[in-house]
């Protein structure tokens, strides 16, 4: 299972597209900060340039220095963030909100890209289709946990440790790699539902930015996500 983790990371650390010029790469003994794989403005018009600027340049990169900053001279320092997240009940909540802030964000922007279809291919299309019926079935339960969670906070597609995929959403900056999840489980699709994910283009309208949603999803990336960790559990 550790394995699985130290790939999974291994994948996040790659991400695709060239990185926009006006952020180089940040690092630190352990942790990366990525380049966005886009410019800001790829994702119009479902997601507009300046709430990318924002959320990136400056929720994200917050959340990072945050981070660094909390687990700064102890032994969190030097641990891989999956190592952290197993066992985040017994780490300062610092660490807890930020470290996922940081972690979850990277992996939003890695399965979002410009000019992605709508729908899931290959073996991930016939595992959604057998746990949910139908693509469009899973697409209504995505939306729903995106929809009806409460306040800030995501909505994931995740594999658990018996290979079978879920739906679920965490509140703030949780996720399912946290002990601390109600459903826990590798993270393949994530979307943001905080307020300054969408507020600026859809203002109060979280259906309308969930609908947009998947109008950018990479699901070459979730699938390449999804066959990594499969393999990893045989």
């Amino acid at each position: 299972m550790k394995t699985l983790l130290v790939t999974l990371s291994l994948v996040l650390a790659g991400l695709p597209g060239k990185p926009y010029a006006l952020n180089a790469q940040i690092t630190s003994q352990s942790f990366v900060f990525q380049n966005l794989p886009y410019d800001y403005d790829a994702l119009e018009p479902y997601i507009d340039a300046t709430t990318m600027e924002i959320h990136y340049s400056r929720h994200h990169r917050a959340y990072y220095n945050n981070f660094l900053n909390a687990v700064k001279g102890t032994e969190m320092e030097k641990m891989a963030i999956e190592d952290i997240f197993a066992n985040i009940s017994a780490y300062p909540q610092a660490v807890r909100n930020n470290g996922g802030g940081y972690y979850n964000h990277t992996l939003f922007w890695a399965n979002m890209a410009p000019g992605t279809g709508q729908k899931p291919s290959g073996k991930l299309e016939k595992a959604i289709e057998k746990t949910f019926g139908s693509v469009d079935a899973f697409k209504e339960a995505f939306a729903k946990a995106g929809a009806t969670r409460f306040g800030s906070g995501w909505a994931w597609l995740s594999l658990d440790h018996e290979g079978n995929l879920f739906v679920s959403s965490t509140p703030n900056q949780d996720n399912p790699l946290m002990n601390v999840a109600e459903q826990k489980g590798f993270p393949l699709l994530a979307m943001d539902v905080w307020e300054h994910a969408y507020y600026l283009k859809y203002q109060n309208k979280r259906a309308d930015y969930i609908e947009a949603f998947w109008n950018v999803i990479n699901w070459k990336e979730v699938e390449n996500r999804y066959e990594k960790a499969l393999k990893q559990l045989k």
